[in-house]
């Protein structure tokens, strides 16, 4: 890989650690799902009336838009809005690795290999770890909201690989138009008109800094970037850099947040990141160190 294309790949990773603390900087004025809501309508607009759509059945734009939205970023956003750090929301989301496994063995018949097994094995040794973390950042509720994230994140894998599709950005732009009325729904539902009403009062420049930077350089630009270098280059090249987004995830926490790192989250993140590693990749260091 050419250094400027490993260095834009590196500040993708950054930009996608540190969103996590970015997300928990605007929970502080506006309720979780109305968050990723608006994120979500202003993914879709007006980039809908310039981008054509994704040659698919409407039933994998519609079907991702639901899963990737609210699955996904509406279960985080709650997750974090429960008292989950954003570090080590950063770090169980990357439980999406092993889900996709799982769900591409019962969907696609894919056979899960030893590598994939013991790495499993051993990420759940550091989820266990972060169990025992007693200093406030992980609370249970959090922790079972961001791993239900994971999981919607390994669904709508899924349904992207279902569809077939290659045009990755356009594809992104029209699901997000399925997620916004959904989860002011819901909003609604489980509190009324008081998340609204506390959007009109009390958003402020913090909330308004995060939602931008959620939609533009996360979202959009992120995205653009990431499936460009995965045209570029083979998935072996550009998907191990993914493993640095829980390790920024836990920077941004310190930096923004203070977040205090102990040797247990250390080891959590160690753990995780290794399982990760001889999940995905074992069976290739393997081959190549023979």
């Amino acid at each position: 890989m050419k250094l400027h294309h490993l260095l834009l790949a590196i500040l993708i990773t950054a930009i996608w650690g540190v969103n996590f603390s970015v997300i928990k900087l605007g929970l502080s004025s506006v309720d979780p799902l109305i968050l990723a809501g608006i994120r979500f309508t202003l993914c879709a607009l007006p980039a809908l009336f310039f981008i054509k759509k994704p040659d698919v059945a409407w039933r994998y734009i519609i079907s991702y838009g639901l899963v990737f939205g609210i699955g996904l970023w509406g279960l985080v956003n709650l997750g974090i809005k429960a008292g989950l750090s954003a570090g080590i929301a950063s770090l169980l989301l990357q439980f999406s690795a092993f889900f996709t496994l799982l769900l591409g063995s019962l969907v696609f018949k894919e056979r899960l290999n030893r590598y994939q097994i013991a790495g499993f094995t051993v990420a759940c040794s550091g989820l266990m770890c972060i169990v025992f973390i007693t200093d406030g950042s992980v609370t249970l509720t959090g922790t079972l909201l961001v791993l239900a994230g994971a999981i919607a994140w390994s669904i709508a894998n899924i349904i992207n690989k279902h569809s077939g599709t290659t045009q990755i950005f356009s594809f992104l732009v029209w699901s997000s138009a399925f997620s916004p009325i959904p989860l002011f729904v819901l909003d609604w539902l489980v509190n009324g008109s008081n998340g609204y009403a506390a959007l009109v009062t009390h958003i402020d420049y913090r909330a308004v800094l995060s939602i931008l930077f959620q939609v533009y350089p996360n979202t959009l630009f992120g995205y653009w970037v990431w499936n460009s270098l995965l045209k570029q280059y083979p998935l072996s090249t550009v998907a191990p850099l993914s493993l640095l987004v829980p390790v920024f995830g836990i920077l941004g926490s310190m930096a923004i947040f203070g977040e205090n790192i102990s040797w247990i989250k250390i080891l959590a993140l160690l753990l995780i990141i290794s399982g990760l590693i001889t999940g995905l990749y074992g069976q290739r260091l393997t081959r190549f160190l023979r």
